[in-house]
């Protein structure tokens, strides 16, 4: 079956059922005044519940952070303490540098766990990403692909499920999937 248009008539479950890119979803929101902030998964979220209530939601704001840091030009140390509003800025990218090397990146995994770990510090970061590297430099570590990046987790399952196939193939195979009911 043919991918339907966005539009109100659209069933919810199509929603979820076709892949919709990001833009088109924004476009979506914008034309009926819903909001489009936040990640793919949020924003489809939210538009499924529009179709099936009508209803835009509200509550969408997040909890607001208990801590001013400013991670984009403040001075940072071993000791600096994670906190609330911890964000992966260009500030973090050279402190990091300094200490692990040029061969540090941002990777989901560190980004993550420096969200989720307000209280620890710059030094248990550091640690941190160190061991995330060597797990991944060894192979004792599969990537975690977060849920809204369905093409490279089709991708990566197409490959597993295929062996001996190109990654044309299984390119030429998600362009075929995207356009069809899943």
């Amino acid at each position: 079956m043919k991918r339907p248009e966005l539009k109100i008539s659209l069933s919810p479950s199509d929603i979820k059922n076709y892949y919709w890119l990001k833009s088109e979803l924004i476009a979506f929101c914008r034309a009926n005044c819903i909001n489009t902030s936040g990640g793919k998964i949020e924003i489809t979220t939210r538009i499924e519940q529009y179709l099936v209530t009508g209803k835009c939601d509200v509550r969408l704001k997040k909890p607001s952070s208990t801590s001013n840091f400013d991670w984009k030009n403040g001075e940072l140390k071993l000791s600096t303490i994670l906190t609330d509003n911890y964000k992966n800025t260009e500030n973090i990218r050279a402190f990091m540098s300094l200490h692990i090397g040029t061969h540090f990146k941002f990777n989901t995994e560190f980004m993550n766990w420096a969200k989720n770990n307000a209280g620890k510090t710059l030094s248990d970061a550091i640690q941190e990403w160190n061991r995330i590297y060597v797990l991944k430099k060894n192979k004792q570590q599969i990537t975690t692909i977060a849920p809204q990046f369905e093409y490279n987790l089709y991708v990566r399952e197409f490959m597993a499920k295929n062996k001996g196939c190109k990654f044309s193939e299984a390119v030429q195979s998600w362009n075929m999937i995207k356009k069809e009911k899943r």
